[in-house]
């Protein structure tokens, strides 16, 4: 177990803490030292933002009575010493469950009424509702009295046939979807839409946030599961019975739900659960682990994954085992395994990704701030020149110089104007593209495909209106990433200019990159193409999903355009923040220079005292980069794969 999922989930949030303190730590010293500049500061806050509060979502899914929430229960929740989230025979998790912590919200189970699907308003929308929830407060020192409210996902309740229909849950046209009909002529639903639960696991404290989600009736009836929250999951674990293997309806799961993005794959784990069935007493060991590998073997052919991706398990016996410390019976569940997979490939993927991004916002802040301790030294090289240049001169000599260094600074001054008018022209683009990827204009290219899922019956053409929807939005982003290149080029042409006529070593960044979002917008439209097919017509001709699935696809776009905006604003701000901080450095050497002269003039002894502070200041200065790179070298290092999930030495000024 010295690899499982929980240690190394362990070792990574404390990897995050660490990381986070020693960021904060240089970021307060750099500040002290003037030379953190406003860009590089942003950024570098929400590095740390995002490294202390970074989530991990495990997605669990599976068609009905597959083991999904008794596997939950054998990995996370073992140390209760019972089953926390209902997993016996004949009860299920009848809705989508999201378990997570924040420390801002008391210890509860929040439910919202099934009822709410009658309503336009998309799952993200109804949380920022809790009112509108049902709350359970918890206990989370009181196993028993968890697992009694946790119980409250497996509810039902019976309504008429023409209000199931309403919710999703029954259809004229297609037998599969109509559930059995009691004596009354009722049709047994879930009784909640959704359940969150906020719980101070240990796990869930650092970042871990887990979903279990219902069978194929209740994932095709919320399209918002399929649109926004199962992509949102760093890794999915979809979970099949060992003794059946994939049935139709696990296929259809699959298919439409999970096999979209090729680059995910790997973050699919296949689970065939319940290989304790297959223990028969008349078969020998070998001929019992022949009969699983055939199962691992005819599943992944059929899933199209590699062998390495299918993993069976026992999560009854695997709890068991873990309840009762039987070490002989935990190894016989193979848990283990799962759990070293869950922690080589989702954890492995996500640390990978989390440090990338340290690595590359450390490799900024180095070089932004080398760039101004270079500047500084070359005008401490520029007043030395000066100042050595003065000795034995006379008052009218040094009168002269004080008079041609502030000519400098008037005509340094004057060049102003030229930089204000590319702030404008850089503003004005930058207001162009907010206004192409705001919700006045989403709106607007959404409106058509809203329009027609809103009519009345079969959506006729549907299909092509939401190609055309998305071949809109593509275009759109390309108007985008013409708009920020010209921003681009005007930055490479002034940088260029200033160079020349100051001897700045202003850098214009990297051209903004665009193809990631236009990539998530390829994913979104082919995930969820399937629900505009024929096998989801009656689906569509109701209404109220229509309205749920054309608000779950806007809310799904508006956070691709939201981070597309997010990320052509931190490159803009970063180009200016090096502008300002350049045209502030090199302000401040003016100042210095004139400060320096008029002390010279005033008394004989200034010029030797001066030239002497000004040694002294570079030698300040190649100390600070010393540090600089000692810092950031120890940072770069945490990043490293035989380190990263570690703790290391504390940074210190």
């Amino acid at each position: 177990m010295g690899n499982s999922f929980n240690e190394k989930f362990d070792q990574h949030g404390s990897w995050r803490r660490e990381f986070a303190l020693r960021l904060k730590l240089l970021v307060q010293w750099l500040k002290e030292r003037d030379l953190l500049d406003a860009s590089v500061e942003d950024r570098l806050q929400k590095l740390e933002e995002r490294v202390r509060a970074d989530k991990v979502m495990v997605a669990f899914v599976a068609e009905f009575s597959r083991g999904k929430s008794e596997l939950i229960n054998a990995i996370f929740f073992a140390d209760y010493g019972r089953r926390i989230m209902p997993a016996s025979a004949g009860r299920t998790t009848m809705c989508p469950t999201e378990m997570g912590y924040d420390a801002q919200i008391p210890p509860c189970l929040r439910l919202l009424p099934i009822e709410s699907r009658l309503q336009p308003q998309s799952l993200m929308e109804w949380r920022m509702t809790p009112d509108k929830w049902e709350r359970v407060d918890l206990d989370v020192t009181n196993p028993r009295q968890l697992a009694e409210a946790f119980a409250k996902v497996t509810e039902t309740h019976r309504v008429k046939v023409d209000e199931a229909m309403a919710l999703g849950f029954w259809s004229d046209t297609a037998a599969a979807m109509q559930p059995m009909l009691d004596a009354k002529g009722l049709v047994e639903v879930p009784k909640w839409r959704h359940a969150l639960i906020n719980i101070a696991h240990p796990l869930l404290k650092q970042g871990l946030v887990i979903l279990d989600t219902p069978g194929l009736n209740a994932i095709g009836a919320e399209p918002e599961l399929t649109v926004s929250l199962i992509p949102q999951a760093q890794a999915v674990a979809f979970i099949l019975a060992a003794d059946t293997g994939v049935t139709q309806s696990d296929l259809s799961i699959w298919r439409e739900h999970l096999v979209h993005d090729a680059r995910d794959m790997a973050t699919r784990l296949v689970v065939l659960n319940k290989i304790d069935t297959l223990w028969d007493a008349l078969d020998t060991p070998q001929q019992v682990s022949l009969q699983i590998e055939d199962q691992r073997q005819s599943t992944a052919e059929i899933l199209g994954v590699p062998v390495a991706q299918v993993v069976a398990v026992s999560a009854q016996k695997g709890l068991l085992a873990k309840v009762n410390q039987d070490a002989a019976l935990l190894e016989r569940s193979c848990l283990g395994q799962l759990e070293e997979a869950l922690s080589r490939d989702i954890m492995g993927q996500r640390q990978k990704i989390l440090a990338q991004a340290v690595l590359t916002g450390i490799t900024d802040l180095r070089t932004e701030t080398s760039r101004v301790i270079g500047m500084r030294r070359r005008d401490l090289g520029e007043q030395l020149a000066e100042l050595r240049s003065l000795r034995g001169k006379n008052t009218p000599v040094i009168r002269t110089m004080r008079a041609r260094i502030a000519q400098e600074q008037t005509e340094f001054d004057a060049g102003g104007a030229r930089i204000h008018a590319v702030r404008s022209v850089h503003l004005k683009l930058l207001r162009e593209i907010f206004t192409l990827m705001g919700p006045v204009r989403l709106k607007e290219e959404m409106g058509g495909l809203r329009q027609a899922l809103q009519q009345s019956g079969l959506k006729l053409g549907v299909k092509r209106l939401y190609g055309e929807t998305f071949d809109a939005l593509r275009a759109n982003m390309a108007l985008v990433h013409a708009k920020s290149l010209e921003i681009h080029a005007m930055f490479v042409a002034t940088f260029l200019q200033l160079n020349t006529d100051y001897g700045f070593s202003l850098q214009a960044p990297e051209e903004p990159q665009i193809s990631p979002f236009v990539r998530d917008l390829d994913l979104i439209e082919l995930g969820h193409v399937q629900y505009l097919g024929l096998g989801n017509a009656f689906r569509l001709a109701q209404s109220a999903f229509a309205e749920r699935l054309v608000r779950a696809l806007a809310t799904r776009v508006r956070g691709v355009h939201e981070a597309a905006l997010a990320d052509v604003e931190a490159w803009s701000k970063s180009a200016a923040a090096q502008l300002d901080s350049q045209l502030r450095e090199r302000r401040k050497n003016f100042v210095r220079r004139l400060e320096a002269i008029d002390r010279i003039s005033q008394a004989s002894s200034g010029l030797d005292e001066r030239i002497g502070e000004i040694d002294g200041r570079g030698v300040e200065l190649d100390q600070l980069e010393q540090k600089l790179v000692e810092f950031t070298d120890q940072l770069a290092q945490m990043t490293a794969p035989h380190r990263f999930g570690l703790m290391g030495d504390a940074v210190t000024a």
